[in-house]
């Protein structure tokens, strides 16, 4: 591989006492997905029925593919994840590669949803992006690394090492992001660690509050969700933490984790935090309903 990671010397550059962000979320597209791959079904069928074999398309949900601008008066502009690539609203297999190309059939997305694009229309460009804070590496998370080459990639020492070692291979795109790029982990079984709210452990990343990333391993080995200190209330951004609302209010689960205990124990520790943070915005990773009725920009 021909990328490489360094440890993320925390806290970041940027940082700034009492700092609070700016939040704007972005659609970069739609998938169409089968409902058993992300509420669980039981039985001899429920496989077939979660790969979306046996099933109409014509049920398939509508699942968006976020990417999120975080504004910061110290930091600058940076994102969480990267949504899917431009290359996709042309031809989806050049990024997805032709499997799930095929499998990804009915995909929605035009160029103006690349984040590239959004960023334009905010008077941004692509380079004033100095750090990219990433949930996790799966496909419609990291599609879209290859147009950030000045930033900085920040991620989980435990996501890394599932590239790095090969633990699983599902999901994960290696043409997405073996790249020398700047690469940066920060490791959730180190020392430095702290609890926060209801989460065992995390990190503030620039020293003042404003960005924390919280471990919520269970989708992936590695998975992390953000918290954001917007001025006067947090927002969450849990990523395939909690796929959808149901997962969140009814404890439904996906079909499929790389850990169902680690999932189990994240999701818990995202309810508790709801109800210790009432006022709090939770954004699940893939629920349309959820994602289209949010503010184009949170203060």
């Amino acid at each position: 591989m021909i990328a490489e990671a360094q440890p993320a010397q925390l806290p970041l550059p940027g940082g700034r006492e009492g700092a609070t962000v700016r939040l704007h979320p972005l659609n970069t597209g739609e998938l169409p997905g089968p409902p058993a791959w992300f509420e669980r079904e039981e039985g001899r069928l429920a496989g077939l029925h979660a790969s979306g074999l046996t099933v109409d398309r014509s049920t398939f949900l509508r699942i968006p593919v976020p990417a999120f601008l975080v504004e910061h008066p110290g930091a600058g502009a940076m994102l969480v994840d990267t949504g899917l690539h431009p290359s996709v609203a042309v031809d989806p297999k050049q990024n997805l590669g032709r499997l799930l190309a095929y499998y990804y059939r009915g995909l929605k997305m035009n160029s103006e949803q690349a984040v590239p694009a959004q960023l334009r229309a905010r008077g941004l460009d692509a380079a004033d992006i100095r750090f990219v804070l990433m949930t996790h590496m799966h496909v419609d998370h990291a599609s879209a690394i290859s147009e950030f080459p000045d930033s900085t990639f920040a991620l989980s020492k435990q996501e890394w090492d599932v590239l790095e070692n090969g633990k699983s291979t599902d999901g994960y795109v290696k043409r997405q992001y073996d790249f020398g790029f700047d690469f940066r982990t920060f490791d959730f079984e180190s020392p430095g660690t702290e609890s926060f709210a209801s989460f065992g452990r995390s990190f503030d990343l620039f020293g003042d509050g404003s960005v924390r990333a919280v471990f919520t391993p269970g989708h992936t080995h590695g998975h992390t969700s953000y918290v954001l200190r917007l001025r006067d209330r947090e927002v969450l951004i849990a990523a395939d933490a909690i796929y959808t609302q149901r997962t969140l209010e009814e404890s439904v689960l996906p079909y499929k984790m790389a850990d169902e205990h680690h999932f189990r124990r994240s999701l818990k520790e995202i309810q508790r935090y709801r109800e210790r943070t009432p006022g709090a915005l939770i954004i699940p990773g893939h629920d349309w309903a959820g994602f289209s009725a949010l503010d184009p920009v949170y203060a």
